[in-house]
């Protein structure tokens, strides 16, 4: 206890000094508008321990997307850069360092090195898919921008912005086209959806038409909860109030809508929320009906991207005495270009009515009738003139909703509307992977090449350049069979031209044929006919109209493959009296079968295998007199040297 006068000397704590404000403060945030919804994307420094870096990057993010039409918001630049900063706060403290030295301006912290490892960790993470690299370049980008615009980088860095990425990137497998039975069973499949989905909103508006206003009628009635439906009063909260705990004590009217529940690892029945999305599906079309419309409409119109025809509005669509006009924008192209698609009549098919017979399956028809089946949902929710306008139940409202299709939510993509469709037979549709949308732009250009033919720029078209159609679309494997049939057709006429096959003289023309009548039947002239009779061009095994005009040699010399090349040669004049040599000729031919291997004997020998044997068709009735005359005479085949040590080898 301190005496009287005493005073204890107190240590008083210091007080740090105030923290001085720091220019990475804050959050950055770029807004961006894709089909009428605004989308807010932000980064926030402060979540990262490399809170300057991060800022600095984030602050070039921003500059970026402001000074270019990105539609997105600097997606890919936004990644980058939190990717980036959260590799950083882990990297760095394996090397001993503080992640908060980490500047842009600085080498306290070598980000050049931290860069590659950053790439080798992305291209483990993204071992199949260009988004790596992707990645790399757009935070070098960002690095870069700074530099070039009298930013604080250092030295190393501004160098390694100038080279290229550690890794290239990977190269995807071009998407191929649907078969020609895919393309019909997914349209078949298509048109039954559109019938369908006409009929159920058909039952559902007569249903509507007997409802009234729920707050008097009642709760339990199913005409009057799609009066509610309709009139937005249908919530979740509503329903639990109104309707009894357990779906088994709702009216069996009611009950009946549900979908089919089984056990497949669910954990609720169904109950509210079922209800009101089936309650939403019986008066409006839900992104899975859409799905076969946009099927529909893609393969009518070969000219236009899934990208082009989701962005359309009501107001884009002009219908004219002709066919209906379209104002297309396709965003990666930064284009606006008005289309016209032209009515196609076609004969009715009794065998293949459509509900209500609101319309033809062209593009036309299949317009008015999406317009008419969205029309409800664009008078229910106002303000949403999308032509590919979707209802469905929203869990955040706990109500129903409407929004433009994205057809990429779960369980609602291309994949999940084939997987749920059925053949005639009652099977699943046999549709080859990968069930991606862009396959059926592919097939409808593949169709109209098959059509069209032409060349590549008839092809190509107006939404084409020529490379863009020949890299793209000009792989896929009809194509290709279709170029191989042309390049075989050509091939086969060039063949016919250059090698005819050889004029066959029967026994009875033979003494005849100095006559000028047999002769010129046989497109010989005078001349050429009494040498021929005299022996005179004999080659060893057919006789020749004249030596000196070779099909095989341009310099008016003797020719000098034969007898090799007689059987493949337009010259080539054979009589009855040479069968013998020819039969000799093809049992050689076959002994070099087994003795050469099957690709150099089908190059050396095959060609004249095959004109052998149209010349023993000819006269098969002369050929066992032949045989007989070979084993009699004992005749051997004579080749020349050359020719056995040329192609017998």
């Amino acid at each position: 206890m301190a005496r009287r006068g005493e005073r204890r000397v107190r240590v008083r704590t210091s007080v740090p000094p105030p923290r001085p404000a720091l220019d990475h403060a804050g959050i950055r945030v770029v807004t961006s508008e894709h089909r009428g919804r605004v989308r807010r994307h932000s980064i926030n420094p402060a979540d990262y321990r490399c809170t300057v870096l991060a800022a600095q990057l984030a602050d070039e993010w921003v500059k970026l997307t402001r000074a270019l039409p990105i539609a997105d918001g600097g997606s890919n630049y936004g990644g980058a850069v939190r990717k980036f900063a959260t590799f950083t706060d882990e990297y760095a403290p394996t090397l001993g360092l503080d992640p908060a030295d980490a500047r842009l301006e600085s080498d306290a912290i070598d980000l050049v090195e931290t860069i590659y490892a950053w790439e080798d960790a992305l291209r483990r993470e993204f071992p199949h898919s260009k988004h790596a690299n992707t990645l790399v370049r757009a935070l070098l980008a960002l690095i870069d921008q700074r530099a070039s615009a009298g930013g604080a980088v250092s030295g190393n860095l501004k160098i390694r912005t100038q080279a290229p990425t550690a890794f290239r990137a990977s190269r995807d497998k071009p998407l191929d086209e649907f078969t020609n039975a895919e393309r019909i069973a997914l349209r078949d499949a298509a048109r039954e959806q559109v019938r369908a989905t006409e009929a159920r909103l058909a039952r559902g508006r007569d249903l509507l038409a007997a409802g009234a206003d729920p707050r008097d009628g009642g709760w339990q009635s199913l005409p009057n909860l799609l009066w509610a439906a309709r009139a937005g009063m249908i919530t979740s909260n509503v329903l639990q109030r109104e309707l009894p705990a357990k779906p088994k004590w709702w009216p069996a009217e009611v009950r009946e809508v549900l979908p089919a529940w089984t056990d497949e690892g669910k954990t609720r029945r169904p109950g509210v929320r079922a209800l009101i999305r089936s309650l939403g599906r019986m008066l409006f079309a839900d992104e899975m009906d859409l799905h076969a419309f946009r099927i529909l409409l893609l393969l009518g119109m070969s000219d236009t991207t899934p990208e082009e025809l989701h962005d359309l509005r009501v107001e884009d669509i002009e219908f004219t005495d002709g066919g209906v006009r379209l104002v297309q924008r396709k965003n990666r192209a930064t284009r606006v270009r008005a289309d016209l698609h032209p009515e196609q009549p076609a004969p009715r098919d009794p065998e293949d009515p459509y509900f209500a017979g609101a319309g033809t399956w062209d593009v036309q028809g299949l317009l008015r009738r999406l317009l008419a089946v969205t029309a409800f949902a664009r008078g229910a929710f106002t303000g949403e003139l999308w032509l590919f306008l979707a209802v469905d139940y929203r869990k955040g409202s706990g109500s129903l909703g409407a929004e433009c299709a994205g057809f990429t939510h779960d369980q609602r993509r291309f994949t999940h509307w084939i997987t749920a469709r059925r053949d005639s037979g009652g099977n699943p549709l046999a549709i080859s992977q990968p069930h991606d949308v862009r396959r059926l732009r592919k097939t409808t250009k593949v169709v109209r090449a098959v059509v069209l033919g032409g060349s590549v720029s008839d092809l190509a078209g107006d939404d084409h350049h020529v490379e863009v159609y020949r890299g793209h679309y000009g792989h896929g494997t009809t194509a290709h069979v279709l170029a191989g049939r042309a390049i075989n057709r050509s091939q086969q006429w060039v063949f016919q031209r250059a090698a005819q096959k050889p004029v066959l003289v029967d026994a009875a023309a033979e003494p005849r044929l100095e006559e000028p009548e047999v002769a010129d039947s046989l497109g010989l002239n005078s001349s050429q006919a009494k040498a021929i009779r005299a022996g005179e061009v004999d080659m060893g095994l057919t006789h020749c109209r004249n030596p000196y005009d070779s099909p095989h040699r341009s310099d008016g010399k003797v020719c000098h493959v034969a007898p090799a090349m007689c059987m493949l040669c337009r010259n080539a004049v054979i009589f009855t009296s040479q069968l013998p040599r020819l039969l000799m000729l093809s049992e050689h031919i076959e002994r070099m079968r087994a003795a050469l291997p099957p690709p150099q004997w089908q190059a050396v020998w095959g060609r004249q295998s095959a004109a052998l044997k149209e010349v023993f068709t000819e006269c098969a009735d002369l050929l066992p007199a032949a045989r007989q005359q070979v084993a009699a005479l004992g005749l051997r085949l004579d080749l020349p040297l050359g020719q056995r040590t040329e192609f017998d080898r």
